[in-house]
């Protein structure tokens, strides 16, 4: 049976010379998709399978939290073209996580959440991390510290306060993201941040806030509960 392609479309509806001729951002989320992966298989052409994925996992804005397995099992996708979509939508994390100078200071947290967005604010599974501080805020490096299911990440102070001390950090900025797309907190975020504090305490290292993370948005424990987080 014939492999059906892009070429296969009337000249005026490929993706590819309508990105030509209009530029990316004429072409619908499926075309843009379509190119990416680029062919189709036997009686299904890649604009087809490309409209069939964005389907299934409801619509582009639901894909950075796709896991790979989940993509090859769509019909027509497969490994192969699974690690092509997840290569593109890496590359868009990239353009837009902000250049970071080195040792750039950090005073806010929106200048923390402008950092972490881009990497770590929609996955499919939760990820617990740290972003670790010099004595005049500035910052040293942000460390996952444990990677989990689609409602939890292990977060063991001795792991977050290892990484702390082998960096040399006087403050660290706790963070994790929800999968779900909902950045309020819950009571086991607010639990774990005043273990978190007390740890801190007793190694002389501070934790100065807790950023919950979804998609674009995200939920500042320092900002917007006050002390609550920390008692």
């Amino acid at each position: 049976m014939k492999t059906a392609a892009l070429t296969d479309l009337a000249p005026g509806d490929r993706p590819r010379e309508k990105l030509d001729r209009h530029g990316p951002a004429a072409l619908g989320d499926n075309e843009l998709m379509a190119l990416v992966i680029g062919h189709g298989t036997a009686g299904r052409s890649g604009l087809a399978i490309a409209t069939a994925v964005l389907g299934e996992v409801g619509g582009v804005r639901r894909l950075t939290r796709v896991s790979r397995a989940r993509l090859s099992r769509i019909p027509g996708v497969g490994p192969a073209m699974a690690s092509r979509i997840q290569a593109a939508i890496e590359l868009g994390r990239r353009t837009l996580a902000p250049e970071v100078e080195e040792r750039a200071q950090l005073l806010t947290s929106a200048q923390m959440a402008a950092l972490l967005l881009p990497h770590h604010g929609a996955h499919p599974v939760e990820r617990f991390g740290v972003v670790l501080l010099d004595t005049r805020m500035r910052l040293l490096r942000v460390q996952v510290v444990s990677v989990g299911t689609l409602d939890a990440a292990a977060a063991d102070p001795r792991e977050v306060f290892r990484e702390a001390t082998i960096a040399g950090a006087a403050f660290l900025v706790l963070f994790h993201n929800h999968p779900s797309g909902d950045p309020l907190p819950s009571r086991d975020d607010y639990a774990l941040s005043r273990r978190l504090v007390a740890a801190g305490h007793i190694l002389g290292i501070e934790v100065i806030d807790h950023l919950i993370l979804a998609d674009t948005r995200y939920y500042s424990m320092r900002d917007r509960d006050n002390s609550r987080w920390r008692e």
